[in-house]
Formats: C-alpha cells, structure tokens, sequence
C-alpha cells in the first residue's frame, strides 16, 4: 500500500512539473503578437506619413504654377522613398518663410523667383489702389448729389448765396459765415437770418444716415470776448448753439457733434482783408461712411469741388452734364468726319 502511494506521488509530481514548464513557454506567444501587431502598426503609419508628403508636393507644385514661380514658403526636395522606386518630390518648410519673425521668406530665392513675387505684391497693391479710388469717386459723386439737393433746398429759400461748399476728406463742408447773419458779434445766440439757414438745411440733413459734426470757428482779430473767457468757449457755444437747434428740427443726437476751433483753422489766408468775415463762421460737416484709406482719395476724386464754391442746384448740374455730353458728341462727330475725308483723299 504504501509503495503503490509512493508511485502515485511521483506521476503526480512529475505531471505537476510538466504542466510548470509549459507555463514558462507561454509568454514568447504573446511576445510574438505584440511584435506583429507593432510591425502593423509602423507599415500604416510609413503608409500614411508617405501619402501625406506626396499630397504637400502636389500643392506646392499647383502653387508654383499658379503663381508662375515656386512658392516663397516651400522649396522641394528628393526623396527615394517612393514605392516605385523612383524619386518623389517632398515638400520643406522654409524657415525664413515662417510668420511673425520679420522674415519674408525670400532669402533663399532666385532672383526670377524674387522678381515674380514683387510683380505680384506690386499687382495686388495697383488692384487694390483702384478700388479705393473707385469707392472715392463714388462717394464723391453721391457728395455732389446731397450738395444739389441742399442747394435747391436753400435756392427755393433764397440763401444759395448765404451758404458755401467743399468736399475734403471728412466728407460734405457746408460753411456759413457768420458775419451778423448767424450770430452776433461776441454772442452764441442764433439770429433770424441764420435759424432761416438752418431751416432749409435740415430737412435734407434729417434724411441722411451719415453721422454730422458742426465746427464752430473765429476770426483771427485779438478781440476781447464779452461773454466768454477766450475764442475757444466762444467758438465751442456756437457750435453747440447749431447743434442744439439741429436737434430740434428731426436730427437726432447720437448723429451729432460739436467741435469749437477758435481761430486754429481759418478759411481763407489770415492777410486777406476778407478773413475777417470768412473766418468767422460754423461749418456743417457730413461726415463721410469711407475707411480713412479711401477718404483721403476724396479730395482728388472731388475735382474742382474740393475748393470753396457756391452750391451747384440740380438743374444746373444737369444744364452743365447736357452741355458736356453735346460737346463730346460734337468732338466724336468731328473726329469721324476728318478721318472720313482723310480716307477718302488717300484713296
């Protein structure tokens, strides 16, 4: 009995063992799918980091043609890492060509390189003055009309005379000189000529969507000041004054300002014996709606309109417009007719 158990221990044993040792085999299983499933993972993403490349050079190269030069940003490189077995063409970020660090990205290019670049900085900026002058000219125009418009208003009024105009960068002046009309000598207090002025401005003024600043200005006479410490109070009363009555008469508030200039901004040349009324005076301006790029353009867009005139009504701008367009017919027909007979004499 006891030698049988003995034997029974032993197999036990040994089976114990083997089953030991087949444990210790068990991990290089799981070490070879790990290796597999790495290997995978490497060949895909080899996979798509090539595919990508190939797409950046495929930009590049429709940026290089598009432009006529190779692009500023990106210079090409071989690789043979192609699956063909041919060379590829791998985009390289150029570093002077990175945003931000003062570079422009032209350093390592070719001289042709360089030219075609400028060519196309210097064609955008040309495209880009056009418009400008273009929106200037039209603003200009749409000045010109609201200038009819209130010279008709003030025509009907009789006062075309009592009211003077000028296109600047701010957009429509509207100058009234004072000179007793509008206030008294020393005062802020509007008098009835000018409340007439006003009466036959703000209807057309009240329409607008523009934004409106009155300036009020003094002459440059070292006059003591009655009822005001110096030129600057007198000159901010008055426009106040223009403003306050403006309000009254369906312009509203948050459309207007009020500026007092004293004699910092005269008219016309301080020597002239006529500054000492023209100076005196409160301007209406219409402000233009232009970014300040564009609005400096409308001096030159405005023509002969940037100097002081007296207001221009529509029927006369439209008499002028028809005189104009009969005298170019004129000159067309003319024209026509000396290459006529030039024609016929040389046949």
């Amino acid at each position: 009995m006891s030698s049988g158990g003995g034997g029974a221990r032993r197999r036990k044993a040994a089976h114990e063992e083997h089953e030991e040792h087949v444990n210790h085999e068990r991990w290089l299983v799981s070490y070879a799918d790990m290796l597999t499933l790495l290997f995978v993972l490497f060949v895909v993403l080899y996979s798509m980091s090539d595919v990508n490349m190939k797409k950046f050079a495929e930009l590049a190269s429709g940026l290089s043609s598009g432009f006529g030069a190779q692009s500023a940003a990106f210079s090409g490189q071989v690789s043979t890492l192609d699956g063909a077995g041919q060379s590829s063409e791998i985009v390289k970020i150029d570093p002077g060509a990175n945003p931000g660090d003062g570079k422009t990205g032209t350093e390592n290019m070719t001289e042709k390189e360089k030219a075609a670049v400028e060519a196309a900085v210097q064609a955008q900026d040309r495209s880009k003055a056009s418009k400008s002058a273009q929106a200037a000219a039209k603003e200009a125009a749409n000045l010109k009309k609201l200038e009819n418009k209130l010279s008709d208003a003030l025509a009907k009024a009789k006062l075309l005379n009592a009211v003077q105009f000028t296109i600047d960068r701010r957009g429509l002046v509207v100058t009234i000189v004072t000179n007793e009309v509008v206030f008294d000598g020393n005062r802020a207090d509007l008098q009835p000529g000018g409340k007439k002025i006003l009466d036959a401005l703000a209807p057309t003024l009240a329409k607008l969507k523009n934004n409106i600043e009155v300036d009020g200005n003094t002459n440059q006479l070292k006059a003591v000041t009655t009822y005001y410490p110096s030129g600057w109070e007198l000159s901010a009363a008055r426009a106040s004054t223009t403003v306050r009555y403006l309000t009254g008469h369906g312009i509203a508030k948050n459309r207007l300002s009020a500026v007092g200039f004293s004699d910092t901004k005269p008219l016309i040349d301080p020597a002239d014996p006529r500054s000492i009324t023209m100076n005196r005076r409160v301007d209406v301006v219409v402000l233009t709606t232009l970014p300040a790029d564009q609005a400096a353009l409308l001096p030159a867009a405005a023509g002969s309109d940037a100097k002081l005139h007296t207001g221009q009504t529509t029927a006369q701008a439209e008499a002028i417009e028809k005189a104009a367009a009969a005298a170019n017919s004129a000159g067309t027909t003319s024209t026509s007719t000396s290459t006529t007979a030039t024609t016929t004499t040389t046949d």
